[in-house]
């Protein structure tokens, strides 16, 4: 009997969200922008979760963002986590608005501060198995 070890930064896409990892996969950062009332939102919903409107399309994000709060984290037991440990985990304001959770890289911890510019990059997260946007200092 062949076991595999649960992977737990590996993205599960569906056919809903597989346009936004594919993306990411090609080095975009793509969010949801309703028609009915204009706002963005992150993460990719099928509805508009300000005003429930279905009329949600894919935009291109310019990948810029304001560091909003963070934690370093410093034990994390789930494979692959323990061994980038201390990582920042974070969330981070886009440009366009919306909130997104993400780990932000490049960055002293000490240097860390609310409201600091960032951009996005792309962790690799193995060969053919896509990629996750993180942010660094700009």
């Amino acid at each position: 009997m062949t076991t595999t070890a649960v992977r737990f930064d590996v993205p599960e896409p569906d056919a809903f969200t597989r346009t936004y990892w594919d993306a990411a996969a090609e080095g975009r950062l793509l969010v949801r922008r309703c028609g009915a009332c204009g706002r963005a939102h992150h993460y990719p919903r099928e509805f508009c979760p300000f005003c429930w409107s279905e009329d949600v399309t894919w935009e291109p994000a310019s990948g810029r963002a304001a560091l909003y709060t963070w934690s370093v984290v410093h034990r994390n037991d789930l494979p692959p986590f323990a061994e980038r440990t201390p990582y920042v985990a974070a969330v981070v304001e886009l440009a366009e608005g919306p909130r997104m959770m993400t780990e932000v890289v490049g960055c002293e911890q000490g240097r860390l501060r609310v409201g600091m510019a960032l951009v996005v990059e792309f962790r690799e997260i193995a060969e053919g198995e896509g990629a996750v946007p993180v942010f660094r200092p700009e």
